[in-house]
């Protein structure tokens, strides 16, 4: 049949497909054929110079079918339309397509959605996905099994690994629930847009609400004061690569620069006005305005380099900053965002207000920045428990 969901415009090329129906289930196979409207009629397709060609290839796909149906009866089998069709029509041979349809119209809608490089580069890597996992190719592919098996197909998955790591041996480990979330995420979000254009009848996710999750939240983690302190007084090796993340790393701390903002840090956004500098620029992930200005160790930092800030890969970054953690007897591996919750802690202990430190953070509401009041407010519980467990020890002395 031709365009069996009916989306075809008029004097566009559609779908012909095969249905098969049984105990009032029905599925379709597709045939690989696209033709216009008003070349198919009669379960043919005419007015066309290849007519002959596209019919012989149809009766192909029938006879196939019919002997898998013929096979599956010799056999005994419980005949299922379900798996009529996936042997007619397997992964294997779905991977041979040399298009993939859903893939190919979510590549095309990607530029018009407007998003920033940063928030681009995740939907990047699921076209990468949907096509090595080879069961979703067209629209009728789209259903809550398939959808089940996607997400035990990226669980199977390992990180990738830079050059660097490669050539130590470090061992991949497998994708977390937070990064195979990200994939459904944005799989989700295309669906959604697919939706509200019509190209879909329905999207498979809504029916899965709460199916997939980030796995558990990682506290927010920050260094103390006294951490702080221990981390800035190292000296790294001149010269070296541990002396840049070093310098990174105090940088971000008296900022509070994402690690992307400080990639794309540049001086000359900056004005000095009484005596400090100071910015009002846009997040690079989000495009949100933060308010910035250069404390005076993170003017140190740009003096060493001549304010020319010194950039190192995410993945090198965090690699060196784990083993100056270590130096500095830091037991938790540190990260680059661990730098920015710093910051916010730290400007909350000294008394700025949670509105104020929102703009200077660049977030998008202030819900946001109150995650942060919430870690100071529980570390300060801690200091009124070690009080109660001081006054009752001196109690017990009495």
């Amino acid at each position: 049949m031709f365009d069996h969901r009916n989306r075809t415009s008029a004097g566009k090329e559609g779908p012909v497909e095969v249905r098969i129906t049984h105990n009032r289930k029905t599925y379709y196979i597709p045939t690989g054929v696209r033709v216009r409207r008003s070349e198919f009629a009669f379960q043919s397709i005419i007015n066309r110079g290849d007519s002959d060609e596209l019919n012989r290839q149809l009766k192909v796909l029938v006879q196939k079918i019919t002997g898998v149906v013929t096979a599956m009866l010799e056999a005994g089998e419980a005949l299922d339309a379900a798996e009529v069709k996936r042997r007619v029509w397997s992964p294997e041979q779905k991977k041979k397509k040399d298009v993939n349809e859903v893939v190919a119209w979510m590549q095309e809608q990607l530029p018009l959605l407007r998003l920033r490089d940063g928030t681009v580069k995740h939907y990047r890597p699921l076209f990468v996905r949907l096509t090595a996992f080879g069961e979703i190719n067209e629209w009728c592919d789209l259903t809550i099994e398939n959808i089940y098996k996607f997400d035990a197909y990226l669980h199977s998955l390992r990180k990738e690994l830079t050059d660097a790591e490669k050539k130590k041996g470090v061992k991949a480990e497998p994708l977390s629930d937070a990064g195979v979330y990200t994939y459904h995420k944005c799989f989700r979000a295309l669906l959604t847009r697919a939706y509200k254009m019509g190209v879909i009848d329905a999207n498979p996710y809504d029916r899965l609400k709460g199916e997939f999750s980030r796995g558990e939240k990682q506290s927010m983690d920050y260094l103390t004061e006294e951490e702080m302190a221990a981390f800035e007084s190292i000296q790294p090796l001149r010269g070296s690569v541990m002396e840049v993340a070093h310098d990174l790393f105090i940088f971000q701390m008296y900022t509070g620069l994402s690690y992307g903002d400080m990639q794309a840090f540049d001086m000359k956004d900056y004005r000095l006005i009484e005596g400090t500098w100071r910015n009002v620029g846009e997040r690079i992930k989000t495009g949100v305005p933060y308010v910035s200005q250069l404390l005076p160790p993170a003017v140190a930092i740009l003096e060493k380099y001549n304010y020319q800030l010194p950039t190192l890969g995410n993945a090198e970054y965090n690699h060196s900053l784990k083993a100056l953690g270590m130096a500095c007897g830091i037991t938790r591996p540190l990260h680059s965002h661990m730098a920015r919750h710093t910051f916010a802690t730290f400007a909350l202990r000294q008394g700025v207000k949670i509105e104020n430190l929102a703009r200077m953070l660049g977030h998008t509401n202030i819900t946001q920045t109150q995650r942060y009041a919430k870690v100071v407010a529980a570390s300060v519980h801690e200091e009124f428990d070690k009080l109660g467990a001081a006054i009752e020890s001196r109690q017990h002395r009495k």
